[in-house]
């Protein structure tokens, strides 16, 4: 039922009550077309009057709840479409990516098997590590040793370092 103070409140402000009242029910669908002069209102008619807008209000108020959460509900699928597009964007990207790096990392190895040890070894020091590493693991055994031989031994051992673990069978065979 309706609160004491809320219905005391009412009842004082009768007048406003009820014109509120009337523009509340002309607003709602289905709700009951009961009007009370505001000169003559008692409080068993502010009484009825209030419950009898209780359930249409209600109605109208879940409806209006309802109708956001539908526009929510869009807007989440619409953003879920957008980022479905955008992963497989960034996954078409990302394939084509390993492929290039596939083909360059394997005519990156080709260029350095026809160089000279001495002429390679400078080069691959200056690059990043894990890639000289992963280049002088691709190239033959006797041509990577002779690298690793002109390379300085600091560098070497780092490279050395990354290919005994990349040989490690709890860690990824291909170290780039």
């Amino acid at each position: 039922m309706i609160d004491e103070r809320l219905f005391s409140r009412l009842k004082r402000n009768q007048g406003f009550v009820l014109a509120f009242g009337i523009v509340l029910l002309s607003a709602l669908p289905g709700a009951s077309q009961q009007v009370i002069p505001a000169g003559n209102a008692s409080a068993d008619d502010i009484q009825r009057f209030c419950t009898s807008i209780a359930d249409p209000a209600r109605d109208q108020r879940y409806l209006l709840q309802k109708q956001d959460l539908e526009k929510l509900q869009a807007d989440v699928n619409e953003r879920i479409a957008t980022l479905e597009q955008r992963r497989a964007e960034y996954q078409d990207w990302l394939t084509r990516r390993d492929q290039f790096m596939h083909q360059a990392q394997a005519g990156l190895v080709d260029i350095y098997k026809n160089m000279k040890p001495d002429a390679a070894a400078p080069q691959l020091a200056k690059v990043d590590v894990m890639l000289a590493a992963a280049i002088i693991m691709k190239l033959p055994a006797k041509q990577s040793s002779l690298i690793l031989t002109e390379m300085d031994p600091q560098q070497a051992a780092q490279v050395a370092g990354i290919m005994s673990s990349a040989a490690d069978p709890n860690t990824s065979k291909d170290p780039s």
